[in-house]
């Protein structure tokens, strides 16, 4: 039934204009808006969806998006550079930029300005 379809992934933030900051200027991503909604463009053929909820609007309690990287370390620092914090899970081991390594593959985890959970995980596993 869904073989041939062009499913997409979405997710809901409290404000678009800062959602589109975030993801278009922090984080270099192409990002374009229709209907008060984002389209992020990851490089792929399926985007994903960005779409206001306001007030009701509630975080993920998950990863939403995860961005495969050749070396975390690396991109943490990017991302630091650019004012992103990572987040700290006291059930997981972490070292002072919030690297996990060890245990599954080595991440890190940073949230967006709507509080939805992302991270940088390693591409080779």
């Amino acid at each position: 039934m869904f073989e041939q379809t062009q499913a997409f992934s979405g997710f809901s933030v409290d404000d678009v204009a800062a959602a589109r900051r975030f993801y278009g200027e922090t984080l270099g991503m192409r990002v374009t808006e229709e209907h008060g909604m984002l389209t992020l463009h990851l490089g792929g053929t399926v985007p994903v969806l960005v779409y206001p909820k306001g007030d009701q609007h509630e975080p993920a309690s998950f990863t939403v998006l995860n961005f495969p990287v050749d070396d975390v370390d690396a991109a943490v620092e990017a991302l630091a550079a650019r004012g992103v914090a990572f987040e700290r899970y006291p059930q997981f081991a972490q070292d002072d930029n919030g690297v996990m390594r060890g245990n599954g593959p080595t991440i890190a985890w940073f949230k967006d300005p709507a509080g939805n959970v992302l991270s940088v995980l390693d591409a080779n596993g």
